[in-house]
């Protein structure tokens, strides 16, 4: 087993990675930027070492910082979390070169799957059914715009390299594509280093619907099921439950999606943990959309449903262990939903809202999981992503996990910046949400039904679905907040986690 442990990430990720190796007594290095000198996640390390200033470019996407940071605290192996430098093939090879074990895939397969482009060709060769779309990455935009007139409006924009909604643009007019292209490939060059696009055909109102898969370094994989990730705002995931409520109508459709992702994924010749995430149509045909060749932000929910821990399994893989679990070892009990906690502002367009921490405190209860990456008194940087924590309940049914997230969600008290709380707090009372009619459009319609439900919009309301909805509903997300507040001056301060 390895001697100790480098986190090449922050926030709340690195403290869920820290808190496996605790509990496998291996010691932990963090690394930060100097925003991040006072962080969570450097608190809890037994070591830290700083990499430079709040830039992402010079500091947690600096290769060669990480690795020297490595070198000078004896860390004889690295895990990257997810964003930054986690599905960056150089990254993994630099590893590789110093002796120093990435926990992840290797390189190759990173090169193979974490490019959208190449990862779509190899699930081809698997056999898998693709969404129509650019063999290659493009820089060109015109060369980009000729694609897009020849299979047809609507259409994506995608960044080659990475994810999380960075580089990402839907496109429906020939007027729109060439300044969406130049964005999207902008934001793709700022995130990730890189910055080829690809198009590809829109399908309307598809559920997102991503499977897990593990594999050790002898040839085992399997995977862990699926996660339903199709309630998304901006192609960012907002809430993401396991199982999907389309199991329940389908029961065969999780074998079916299981076996095409461990295809893929054996194609590549992929070991560690991966996710294949699939388009579904509403007559639950499926596609090929891009394989995400890291950690999830997303697994607890896997975790609460099958009680296994990823992270460990990630650590004990790249030990060079063999997978202990067997295809039809692997248990589905139970319903987990879990949503993403942002420092934003619901009621101006979900703008980050940084800022100090006032006053925090999490929920608690029997099914309830809050991995943060914050505290009482700390300062919400603007520099990276304003995500503060994910909050997931466990129940025996999903009715009752979304009640319990519901209850969960009413104790949360963030206060001295705004939160999308009360926003997540409306979700999961929401008629459509717990009837489980998901697709990608979900929050369209949400927020088009709270509009014609709000008793008068302001004549003077700026145009815009997001901008519309928010002006008129902001009576009840104001009255909300307050609720909080009350609620906190009702708590004893020994409920306060510091």
């Amino acid at each position: 087993m390895f001697r100790k442990i480098l986190i090449a990430n922050r926030g709340e990720i690195a403290v869920r990675v820290m808190r496996t190796l605790r509990e496998m007594e291996i010691p932990s290095v963090a690394v930060f930027s100097d925003v991040d000198r006072r962080s969570l996640h450097v608190r809890r390390a037994d070591e830290a070492v700083r990499i430079g200033p709040a830039a992402a470019r010079e500091s947690y996407l600096a290769i060669e910082r990480i690795l020297d940071a490595a070198r000078k605290t004896g860390a004889d192996a690295i895990h990257p979390g997810y964003g930054f430098l986690s599905e960056n093939a150089e990254f993994a090879a630099a590893c590789e070169a110093a002796g120093i074990k990435f926990i992840g895939p290797s390189s190759d397969a990173i090169r193979k799957m974490g490019s959208k482009t190449e990862a779509r060709k190899v699930a081809v060769a698997a056999g898998a059914t693709v969404v129509p779309g650019t063999a290659e990455g493009m820089t060109d935009g015109a060369q980009a715009l000729q694609f897009a007139r020849d299979v047809g409006y609507p259409v994506m924009l995608k960044a080659v390299a990475g994810g999380g909604g960075k580089g990402m643009r839907r496109v429906d007019r020939v007027e729109d594509f060439t300044a969406s292209f130049a964005t999207a490939s902008g934001e793709a060059l700022a995130a990730f280093g890189n910055a080829a696009v690809y198009v590809e055909k829109l399908i309307e109102r598809p559920r997102h619907i991503e499977i897990q898969v593990l594999g050790d370094e002898h040839g085992n994989l399997i995977h862990l099921g699926e996660r339903e990730c199709s309630i998304q705002r901006r192609h960012q995931k907002v809430i993401e439950e396991c199982p999907s409520p389309v199991m329940a109508i389908d029961p065969g459709l999780r074998e079916r999606m299981g076996r095409a992702a461990v295809s893929a994924a054996k194609a590549a010749g992929y070991f560690n943990a991966g996710t294949i995430e699939f388009l579904v149509d509403a007559e639950r045909n499926f596609y090929f959309l891009e394989m995400n060749t890291r950690l999830q932000v997303e697994h607890p929910v896997t975790e609460l449903v099958t009680g296994l821990d990823l992270v460990r399994m990630q650590i004990e893989i790249a030990a060079g262990e063999r997978l202990a679990l067997k295809q039809e070892q692997v248990e589905w009990r139970g319903s987990a939903i879990e949503c993403r906690v942002y420092a934003e502002d619901p009621e101006n367009g979900f703008f980050p809202s940084p800022g100090r921490i006032a006053q925090y405190a999490e929920p608690s209860g029997p099914g309830v999981r809050i991995d943060s990456g914050v505290y009482q008194g700390w300062t919400v940087p603007l520099d990276y992503d304003p995500m503060l924590a994910k909050l997931a309940c466990w129940a025996g049914t999903r009715q009752h996990a979304a009640a319990r997230l519901g209850r969960a969600l009413s104790e949360c008290a963030v206060l001295g910046i705004r939160t999308n709380i009360s926003f997540l707090a409306e979700l999961m009372k929401d008629v459509e949400f717990l009837a489980g009619e998901l697709d990608t459009a979900f929050l369209e319609r949400y927020f088009k039904r709270r509009l014609r439900e709000a008793p008068e919009a302001p004549s003077e309301a700026p145009q815009g679905i997001v901008s519309e909805v928010l002006k008129a509903a902001r009576k009840p997300l104001a009255l909300q907040t307050r609720s909080a507040e009350s609620r906190w001056k009702s708590m004893g301060r020994a409920e306060l986690l510091r």
